[in-house]
């Protein structure tokens, strides 16, 4: 094993695994509670989460940050990003996002595609194989924000596979980072999600590491898995149901995929996650603390 100095993972954590999806839901914790927690869970840098859950004015949000002792990595664009009018269609919500990331010194801005799935019922709302002029589309308008967020806002582009979208599969996956220039797009690999759509986290961080400087940790639940693929159960439902668990409960091997992490000499950042929605208000809190004492005892 290389010396663990080698590695610098710095180990965050995100809204969703306070149940946050939407901006503003009556399901969700409000803000404050959010970050009293995250502080008190041990946790030092953040996720912006859905744009407009936290303030989106820097003047207020600058301050909370600060007396939290808390500082936020990224942020994300969830939309169709396949079509021909993408940035159109999205150009607003870049420019907001991207203007309140760079406002708080992040670094990420993380694109996430439009799921072909309704979230609640499952029902199919496009053809979940794009075709190649789709394709074309995803990786022009990858690279257009790409290069849009750097020159303007010093930001650097991650896409996010999820579960439920056009790039979900490993295949996909890898042939999104064939067509994609490494300088300006990289790779946010979520092993929840990962391992959601059958994929080998710990082979395809081995794999793909160069293009792999972000990362969302979560687990899967092996036997709620098995019963949400014999019963096709949408997304939302299979959430509800507990699809996604701690990292210290679930199918995923992470003393594993920390030796190559260390293997490789990572330099990025982990955003634990847990995609619990709708959550009891008193549950993500001792959540979030035994994630972090269990990924910091096994060394991240």
């Amino acid at each position: 094993m290389k010396d663990e100095a080698a590695m610098k993972f710095e180990l965050g954590i995100g809204p969703d695994s306070w149940g946050v999806w939407f901006p503003d839901d009556p399901h969700q914790p409000p803000f404050e509670q959010f970050l009293a927690e995250a502080h008190e869970a041990g946790y030092r840098t953040i996720e912006l989460g859905p744009y407009g859950y936290l303030p989106t004015d820097s003047t207020q949000l600058l301050p909370l940050l600060e007396t939290h002792r808390l500082r936020v990595s990224g942020g994300f664009i969830f939309g169709d990003l396949h079509s021909e009018d993408s940035w159109d269609a999205l150009r607003d919500s870049i420019d907001s996002t991207c203007a309140l990331l760079n406002k708080v010194n992040a670094e990420f801005l993380v694109l996430i595609d439009a799921m072909y799935t309704d979230l609640y019922t499952g029902a199919q709302v496009y053809d979940p194989e794009l075709s190649e002029s789709q394709w074309g589309s995803l990786i022009q308008n990858s690279h257009r924000i790409s290069a849009y967020a750097s020159e303007y806002f010093g930001l650097k582009t991650a896409f996010h596979p999820h579960a439920q979208t056009p790039i979900e599969f490993e295949p996909q996956i890898e042939k999104y980072l064939r067509l994609t220039d490494p300088s300006m797009v990289s790779l946010c690999l979520d092993t929840g999600h990962h391992a959601y759509c059958d994929g080998d986290v710990v082979a395809f961080m081995q794999a793909h590491h160069e293009r792999i400087p972000y990362l969302h940790i979560k687990s899967v639940n092996r036997e709620v898995m098995a019963a949400v693929k014999a019963n096709r159960t949408p997304f939302a439902a299979a959430v509800k149901d507990g699809a996604f668990t701690e990292p210290k409960l679930g199918d995923i091997d992470f003393r594993r995929f920390r030796e190559v992490l260390e293997n490789v000499d990572f330099h990025g950042i982990g955003i634990v996650e847990q995609d619990m929605y709708p959550a009891p208000f008193d549950q993500p809190l001792p959540i979030a603390r035994s994630t972090r004492d269990y990924m910091n005892a096994i060394g991240y």
